[in-house]
């Protein structure tokens, strides 16, 4: 099977009311790289869009009426959940879970402004 470079066999495709919104969100949240971005002939909404988080893809579009909105649980690992975690809230999220020491790692939840709920962790060397 040959899968395109930046590309996963599995990847959330998320369909959300502001999707530049929350392109920015994971930019300043989570440091996203924007790879794609081709925009709907409005040259206003987004027809199709990629970004990535460390070596993970999420794909995403602005919602319409054929398409409505679909957002997801998103887990990410990343260097540190305390700073991740109030960056988010910084950044419109609300806290769905405090910051905790799981058997797992530093562990914590945000519902970003988009309708998205992040699962954020660090583990500990």
């Amino acid at each position: 099977m040959k899968i395109p470079q930046g590309h996963q066999t599995v990847m959330p495709y998320l369909m959300l009311n502001n999707a530049e919104g929350f392109s920015e969100f994971a930019t300043k949240v989570f440091k996203a790289n924007v790879n794609m971005v081709k925009l709907r002939e409005d040259e206003k909404t987004i027809m199709h869009s990629e970004l990535m988080i460390g070596a993970s893809t999420i794909m995403f579009c602005s919602a319409t009426e054929q398409f409505p909105p679909q957002t997801a649980n998103l887990f990410v690992y990343v260097p540190n959940a305390d700073e991740a975690y109030l960056k988010a809230l910084k950044n419109g999220a609300t806290s769905v879970m405090d910051l905790s020491d799981q058997d797992y790692g530093r562990t914590c939840g945000v519902l970003d402004p988009y309708g998205n709920t992040w699962w954020i962790t660090s583990v500990n060397a």
